[in-house]
């Protein structure tokens, strides 16, 4: 069975959808680099930093002034800030903590992370929400995607399918965090990814 090409399908929707608002969940400012150029020209583009994982919040207070800052220089998206919610992260979490990267644990931190966006999409009549986790080369691209279409069926809000490491999109995205000296984080955020190999 073919896989799905959710790039391919990200930019028919774009055709069709011109000047239409769009939520884009960032999990940081390098991976929203790539990201915003591509949807920013075709969306009313509002980034929503949500990101519970994050293992302290020195690191996500660092994260987010970043994005704050890149959104600034740029002038490509508003932005929707939210609280620092680790006990989000740990109820989550519970009970898988020995999971593997990339395991169960990492697609119930999707699932937290993209309902609390399809829920605020909905609430505040964007026609669409999205992520920029689907850049990173060591997310499953295709458990995020099928988990944004089973909550934009759930709350009756359009989902922007991405792959946005098509392309290159990730190379370009570690351009843009040179040109703009963005911070680079080398972990994913969670004290889980801080310990794996």
């Amino acid at each position: 069975m073919n896989k799905r090409n959710y790039d391919k399908e990200m930019l028919e929707v774009m055709r069709e959808s011109g000047g239409k608002r769009l939520l884009l969940h960032s999990c940081c400012a390098p991976c929203s680099s790539y990201c915003l150029t591509q949807v920013a020209p075709v969306f009313r583009t509002t980034v929503f930093y949500f990101n519970p994982n994050l293992d302290s919040e020195e690191e996500y207070l660092r994260r987010k002034n970043e994005q704050i800052r890149l959104l600034e220089e740029t002038g490509l998206a508003d932005l929707i800030d939210c609280d620092y919610e680790p006990e989000a992260f740990r109820a989550a979490a519970e009970g898988y903590e020995d999971e593997p990267e990339g395991g169960k644990r990492c697609k119930r931190c999707f699932l937290l992370r993209l309902e609390r966006t399809a829920q605020v999409a909905k609430r505040e009549g964007y026609d669409f929400f999205a992520t920029t986790l689907t850049l990173s080369p060591l997310k499953d691209s295709e458990a995020l995607n099928t988990i944004g279409f089973a909550l934009a069926e759930k709350y009756g809000v359009g989902y922007l399918p991405s792959d946005f490491k098509k392309r290159n999109g990730y190379l370009r995205s570690v351009e843009l965090s040179k040109e703009y000296g963005l911070y680079r984080q080398n972990y994913c955020g969670c004290a889980y990814s801080r310990r794996s190999p």
